[in-house]
């Protein structure tokens, strides 16, 4: 550690603008103690960079989920928290958390339509690794785009459990080319494939269908390429899917309806549906690591500071180093765990735990933090107070309208509880003067960034959460993601940025208050 510094001294090293915020009459003007300034100046770009320099280099061969690369990696974490002599998260000692996987096979599948046969890629492709089974019906329904929201549903009336379900892709339009759910011309979420994708599942999920076919001709082609092929795509072993899940071509859609691309209305339709499903996989184990700051005097409350470990791995020869991503994120966790090691050795340690947790799998599913939140928590989820994710921290995002390049994409802070998002507004407020931009927040973000970190895994179990994140690049999943293309400097500042936070929220009188939870 080099010598403390006082709160104007990180002014002094402030990258370029100041906050994107102004300072109102809300803010909590938090001060800053000399002590938290001391152990912030630890977080160095010089040590990031040493760091990142062998975790990201062709040695760790891309850190594909399961590949020796990712084994090596997470040898490589567990050595740095025994050297800084921060203990496992585990009561056992163990610094892996072993998550159960499968890699997923094209599945054996017959399906018969009126006593028709139709064939897997050529006119259905299976989305989800569903468990093996078969239905067969004469009774299915047809709920037309398979919208529900506060003031439109297509599923008025109807009890589906157990039903075969079929909608179609898009959203209903007036006779002059206005969108009835935004009553505007531009188009929801609800014709957004990314977005649909998911959600008209989810709707018809929740109110008990066992198969869904969905009815995408625009993008029939692109699915079958993507998912009708044996690409090792990989599963939790624990997922208990029993959901059918299809996209159909024109063929299958109108043997089913005939009026399929017209009709929007919701009617029954008495068909004959025999489906036989074999679920083909193979099952393997991979690891999240897990260190443990056991707090002073609130240990049971927790804050989680999670990053994925994993990347790409290797592909046709070239390794996908994976350096922002989440390289970037990865040696961030490190410097954070170093810093409150530190401050708890001088006597200046959390009131509140801290779980450092790094999690596999986040690339082929956000697996390795499904498996945390959902089967196997390693702390109880009603003592884990927030989770602070990063991912993607050491770049910046070409297409982003500012100049200024001492900023954060911030998603989520404010979902969840609105004390958490004035926290970390005033908390960077007095430290760091990074712009806090908020583009990808937006709840109609067509890339659902907000979806697609492992944030979401505590999210959806009512976890308040901020994910960090520098926006995509050029290099995004690419073999150029390099970690001479890292800006130490930023990664620096935005590192310090999350300990602050998560100083402040460990050290904070009041546990927050997660008033935007559902119930």
């Amino acid at each position: 550690m080099k010598k403390p510094f006082m709160l104007a001294s990180i002014a002094a090293i402030a990258l370029s603008c100041g906050s994107s915020q102004d300072t109102t009459s809300t803010q909590q003007n938090i001060a800053i103690p000399k002590d938290v300034n001391f152990y912030a100046e630890g977080i160095t770009a010089a040590e990031l960079k040493s760091d990142l320099m062998q975790y990201a280099s062709d040695e760790f061969e891309g850190r594909e989920t399961g590949q020796p690369g990712q084994k090596k990696a997470v040898e490589f974490l567990k050595q740095r928290y025994i050297d800084l002599g921060i203990p496992a998260a585990k009561t056992d000692g163990n610094y892996f958390q072993e998550v159960p996987l499968e890699v997923i096979k094209t599945p054996e599948v017959t399906l018969k339509v009126n006593n028709t046969n139709f064939e897997l890629i050529s006119d259905f492709v299976s989305i989800l690794p569903s468990q093996s089974g078969t239905i067969n019906t004469t009774d299915m329904t047809y709920v037309g785009y398979g919208i529900e929201t506060e003031t439109y549903s297509d599923y008025t009336g109807l009890d589906l459990k157990g039903k075969v379900v079929l909608f179609k892709a898009g959203e209903p339009q007036k006779e002059d080319g206005t969108y009835l759910l935004s009553g505007t011309k531009e188009a929801s979420k609800w014709s957004n494939f990314r977005q649909e994708f998911a959600l008209k599942r989810d709707i018809a999920r929740a109110k008990g269908a066992k198969a869904v076919l969905f009815y995408a001709p625009e993008i029939y082609n692109i699915a079958a390429n993507r998912y009708g092929k044996s690409r090792g795509r990989m599963s939790l072993q624990t997922n208990e899917e029993t959901l059918f899940y299809f996209i159909i071509n024109t063929k299958l859609a109108e043997t089913i309806l005939p009026s399929i691309a017209k009709d929007t209305h919701q009617q029954n339709i008495q068909t004959k549906f025999n489906l036989e499903y074999k679920k083909i996989s193979e099952n393997f184990n991979s690891e999240n690591v897990a260190a443990f700051i056991k707090g002073t005097e609130k240990p049971n409350e927790v804050i989680v500071v999670s990053a994925h470990l994993d990347h790409e791995g290797i592909k046709n020869g070239e390794v996908y180093n994976g350096a922002d991503d989440d390289g970037s994120g990865t040696v961030a966790l490190l410097e954070l765990a170093e810093a409150f090691k530190a401050a708890k050795t001088e006597g200046q340690g959390p009131k509140r735990s801290i779980l450092f947790l790094h999690v596999t799998g986040e690339e082929k599913g956000l697996l390795g933090s499904s498996y945390y939140a959902d089967y196997d928590p390693i702390i109880p989820l009603d003592e884990t107070m927030v989770d602070l994710n990063i991912d993607m921290i050491g770049r910046t995002d070409p297409n982003r309208k500012s100049d200024n390049r001492n900023y954060i994409y911030l998603i989520g802070s404010d979902k969840l509880s609105t004390e958490l998002h004035t926290i970390s507004e005033d908390v960077n407020k007095s430290c760091c003067n990074i712009e806090l931009d908020y583009t990808f927040n937006d709840d109609n973000d067509p890339n659902r960034f907000y979806y697609r970190s492992d944030h979401y895994n505590f999210a959806k179990n009512n976890i308040p959460v901020i994910f960090y994140f520098n926006g995509t690049h050029a290099d995004y999943h690419k073999p150029t993601d390099t970690p001479d293309k890292i800006q130490y400097d930023l990664l620096e500042n935005r590192t310090r940025l999350v300990f602050y936070t998560a100083w402040e929220l460990a050290n904070r009188e009041h546990k927050i208050i997660a008033d935007k939870a559902s119930n």
